[in-house]
């Protein structure tokens, strides 16, 4: 088995513990970070993503493999500084005002991130004021992802739509889901794009910016 197969079935089964010492291995041998982290990394979680959306996997083991990733980044990034830039851009993401349910976004935010964008998690409970300043504070940001899981919590996710959409402020999408979203309502509030789940949270956030 290559090291780059190794990776990936660590990424895949979760093995937060030896994930590190399996990047530093194949570092070692020369590998190159950047193929690391596409093929051995980023591609495994398209695949776990995949998996979950089909229903053949659950929150937990998504969970843990999203946390096996990001251990193994946190490897990478060293070599990874003084090469070419492998971030989609930057996505800010938060559950609206009201709404103090985070595991959703939590997850999403780890596709995200893995689907190799930089991720500014905002927590929960977001204003449509914070959203727009951490907006003008990052002029690089791609993605702007709501949550929402709360029916209750509807009408905040579309006033910080339109909020984020009157500011005048551009270059980015928004994307927008949770457990009461459905298609029709975000193209309703005017959201760019909706993912009904984690794993096409990852796949949408990138066709929406390419």
């Amino acid at each position: 088995m290559s090291k780059l197969e190794a990776i990936a079935q660590a990424i895949e089964a979760g093995k937060v513990k030896i994930i590190g010492g399996l990047v530093e291995e194949a570092l070692a041998e020369n590998v190159d970070p950047l193929t690391i982290l596409n093929q051995g990394m980023i591609q495994t979680m398209s695949i776990v993503g995949e998996k979950f959306k089909q229903g053949d996997i659950f929150v937990p083991e998504m969970l843990i493999a999203a946390k096996a990733m990001k251990k193994g980044v946190e490897v990478l990034k060293p070599r990874l500084a003084g090469q070419a830039n492998i971030s989609l851009g930057t996505c800010i993401i938060g559950s609206v005002a009201g709404d103090l349910h985070d595991i959703g976004k939590n997850l999403v935010a780890m596709m995200i991130e893995s689907a190799g964008f930089e991720v500014i998690d905002l927590g929960v409970d977001v204003s449509s004021e914070t959203f727009i300043k951490t907006i003008k504070e990052h002029p690089e940001v791609r993605l702007v992802a709501f949550s929402a899981l709360l029916t209750t919590t509807l009408p905040a996710m579309q006033s910080a739509v339109a909020a984020v959409k009157a500011s005048g402020l551009q270059g980015f999408k928004i994307i927008v889901g949770g457990a009461p979203i459905t298609q029709a309502y975000a193209d309703q509030i005017g959201a760019d794009g909706y993912a009904p789940d984690a794993g096409s949270a990852a796949v949408t956030a990138k066709q929406l910016i390419a």
